[in-house]
């Protein structure tokens, strides 16, 4: 017997762009009252046929989770905004509709409105995914706004004596979010404290953004259990910045800065960081192509002590020789955990010990260091540096709104004084 409480299209392929396309898809969902998730990833909706099917979802009062990745492919810009804020508005009716996933959909600029309104007005919101959406700076300073907004709705709620949940997770990954909106994202963590996973890999974030975010934002999040920032550019400045905020995350267990460039002395002062014991629970430590040297294993390899539920690390692709002595220690004190493990019958052989390390490079014994004056004076340069790039992703959004704005004539001089050009210049 098929599980009532889910419904699912997933991966079927199906072009559906009126009522009547997809009518005969969804009548077992239209009969059923009591489906807790629906599954619509890897299909395509036009206007119709989303207007049709917000309807029916609508009426699904126990739904929980809905995954809508990959459903506009193919249709054209002028369709996604339309057929979007039809299944939003539907789901905004939903009081426990916690978890929704639309990854793999273009939420650029022109077509984010939607999601800004639903994202700024749904109370119930516990687990957001965003992947790959092409967001850029400008739409990303749009979401993080309307996630700030929501954290005062939460607020408002809970005085009010209701039962809200928390904002816990966050996964906004391969959206081009850059360093111009994260001073928009800041802001946003830090109205969400307690938030307990954060996942924003190969967002094109450098120095001045990753330091913003963790100084202003993530610092804030006391709560977390999960922090992936991979493939963006840390540097040391990042790396100082990360090693200042790390003792606040009691609770952590995985953190994943694998691919940032930490470099030598980030490596070095992470690891200083991490030992000085305030990371008990971290398990998984995600740190490969950074540049991290002998000295930087050193440091993990003495911090393991004071990380005693570490059992997994990743150091593929830095700079010192596989046979150095301190990864040995550090193998061996891994290797000893993981036998421990087995003896109370844990089986997860996937993520003990190290990685394999079959990628490193060759040690430069010139690297330059930075001295910690260059680094205070590069945070600071950092700031400045956010505030002229979020400046610009403002700066369009204003651009954006004002073309999709129809302003009356009497109520804009510039619009007449265009309009009298216009008259003059016209081809008769």
């Amino acid at each position: 017997m098929a599980d009532k409480k889910i419904f699912s299209l997933e991966g079927k392929g199906l072009k559906l762009d009126t009522a009547a396309d997809i009518e005969p898809h969804i009548k077992e969902l239209k009969e059923n009252d009591e489906v807790e998730e629906v599954r619509l990833l890897g299909n395509t909706l036009g206007i119709g046929a989303s207007e049709a099917l917000a309807k029916i979802l609508e009426t699904k009062k126990k739904l929980q989770v809905a995954n809508l990745a990959d459903i506009f492919t193919a249709r054209l810009l002028s369709e996604i905004p339309p057929a979007l804020s039809h299944l939003l508005t539907s789901l905004l009716t939903l009081p426990n509709l916690h978890t929704i996933n639309l990854s793999d959909n273009a939420f650029g600029l022109n077509t984010q409105a939607p999601l800004v309104d639903f994202l700024s007005k749904h109370v119930p919101l516990r687990h957001l995914i965003l992947n790959n959406n092409g967001l850029g700076p400008a739409a990303g300073v749009l979401i993080a706004e309307a996630l700030t907004t929501l954290a005062k709705k939460k607020e408002a709620a809970k005085s009010e004596s209701k039962e809200v949940p928390d904002l816990e997770t966050i996964i906004c990954g391969r959206n081009r979010l850059e360093n111009g909106s994260m001073a928009a994202w800041a802001t946003a963590y830090a109205a969400h404290k307690n938030m307990r996973t954060v996942k924003m890999v190969q967002n094109g974030i450098r120095q001045e953004g990753i330091t913003h975010l963790l100084t202003h934002g993530l610092s804030q999040t006391t709560k977390l259990e999960t922090l992936d920032l991979q493939d963006n550019t840390f540097t040391a400045t990042g790396a100082k910045a990360l090693s200042d905020v790390v003792g606040s995350w009691t609770d952590i267990k995985e953190l994943g800065v694998g691919d940032c460039l930490l470099s030598g002395r980030g490596g070095v002062t992470l690891a200083s960081a991490l030992a000085k014991g305030k990371n008990g629970k971290l398990e998984v430590l995600r740190l490969q192509y950074n540049e991290i040297n002998t000295k930087g294993v050193e440091g993990l390899a003495s911090a393991a002590s004071a990380l005693p539920s570490l059992r997994r690390v990743e150091l593929n692709g830095n700079v010192f020789d596989e046979e150095d002595e301190h990864i040995a220690k550090l193998r061996e004190v891994l290797d000893e955990r993981k036998e421990a493990a087995d003896g109370r019958g844990e089986d997860d052989d996937e993520y003990w010990g190290l990685d394999e390390l079959d990628d490193l490079e060759e040690a430069d014994e010139e690297e330059e260091e930075e001295s910690d004056e260059d680094l205070k004076r590069a945070v600071s340069d950092d700031e400045e540096g956010v505030e002229v790039e979020e400046k610009a992703a403002r700066e369009l959004v204003e651009t954006q709104r004002a073309e999709d704005e129809n302003v009356a004539p009497e109520k804009s001089k510039s619009v007449d004084d265009l309009a009298d050009i216009l008259a003059k210049t016209e081809i008769k």
